[in-house]
Parts: structure tokens; sequence; C-alpha cells
């Protein structure tokens, strides 16, 4: 089976976009999507829900990403259980990174969000497809797309759709090169969130978000 990467967006107009590879895009941005913020940083809550068999790359993925400037990502619960990963539930304000076996359907990871009628990011899900199960006997190609996935959610793009590497886990290619974010990734995340909002679209640690009105409902499964 070819490799191949889809993700989507929830909004009012649509149930679900799917977004497949096209050209590639050297500013690897999905639109203008980001999540609404009124400090130069946030801290984006992560519910983990993937078993002991992703757990390591979630982890990664986790501490990779946090190196970033812009934002850090704190699992603050945590629920495994199989109908939960089945659905993968959004939950306002936060990110749930799943996985469980959603069909021979042509993707590995799929990338899904809802945003509000500013087009910011209010919720999100990472999925890892476990149907294709002779993939994740490579640990590297475990590692580039639980990366990927979740870079999406911040509002990255790939860096290439041509099966060329740019040594970065939101590039499409199956280098060993290909696991983490690299310093292009960072600096596309400072130019995304180079700016603030008047109001946070993420949910704070008390457990509520700002004052964006919701467009979208439901994730893409």
């Amino acid at each position: 089976m070819k490799k191949q990467m889809q993700f989507a967006l929830v909004g009012a107009s649509v149930a679900a976009v799917a977004l497949m590879a096209t050209n590639a895009n050297a500013f690897h941005r999905w639109s203008t999507y980001h999540w609404a913020r009124t400090t130069t940083s946030f801290n984006l809550q992560v519910v983990d829900s993937v078993t002991s068999f992703w757990q390591l790359e979630y982890a990664n993925a986790l501490s990779e990403w946090s190196a970033s400037s812009k934002l850090d990502l704190t699992t603050t619960s945590a629920d495994d259980t199989s109908k939960t990963r089945k659905t993968c539930k959004m939950v306002a304000g936060q990110m749930r990174v799943c996985n469980a076996s959603y069909g021979r359907n042509g993707w590995l990871g799929l990338a899904s969000i809802n945003i509000d009628v500013n087009g910011h990011i209010t919720q999100g899900t990472a999925k890892m497809n476990d149907s294709y199960s002779s993939y994740w006997a490579n640990p590297n190609e475990k590692r580039h797309v639980m990366c990927q996935e979740i870079g999406h959610v911040f509002g990255l793009g790939h860096t290439s759709e041509d099966g060329t590497t740019q040594n970065t886990c939101m590039d499409y290619s199956q280098s060993p090169t290909s696991t983490s974010p690299n310093n292009h990734d960072f600096q596309e995340l400072d130019t995304i969130y180079n700016h603030v909002d008047s109001y946070n679209s993420y949910a704070t640690s008390s457990g509520s978000t700002g004052g964006g009105k919701p467009r979208g409902a439901g994730a893409a499964d």
C-alpha cells in the first residue's frame, strides 16, 4: 500500500473536508488555522488515549514539539478504553491523541480540528490507524506519523508530498531522518503564532476556554 496521510477540517459549512496529497508547500501551514491565545506562548492540554504500544512515540512527540518557544504540551487526562479510542471524541480547548483500528481506508494517521467563526482552532484530534499493523513494525514510521499528526493540530501542513525528505516528521517520506520536528518547523510555528489574539481558544489551567464561538462540531472519523 502506498503511504498516505490524510487530515480533515470540521466546520460549519461542511461535515468534513479531507485534504489529500497535493503539491509541496514551501510554507507548510494549514491555511491560516491556529489556536487563539492572549499570550506569546501557551500550554495546550492533551488527552492521552493511546495504548502502551504507542506510549513511547506519544511521549517523544509531546517532548519534541514542546521545544518550540510558542507552545508546551501537557498530558492532563487519560482514557485508553477501546470505545474511547475508537470514537476519539474531541474535547473543547484540548487535543486528544488516539490509536485504534479505524479500517483499511487509505490513511495511517488522521488529524482533525474544529474552528470557530474567527478561524481559530478550538479542539483537535490526532489518530493512529492500527489497521495497518505492518507499518508499525518500523519504529521510525511510528514516530513519523505520531509526530506529524500532532503537528497538524497546531496548524502545520506538509513540507513535501512527493516522497522526498526534508528531515522532518512533517514531510511525506519514509526516511529514518524524518521522525522529529526540525528548525524549520519551529520557525514556521514562530510565524504562525507571531501575534496575540483577543481571547483564548484553548483550555486554560482551570479547564475553561475563551470567548470564541464554536463553528463546527465533531471529529472527522
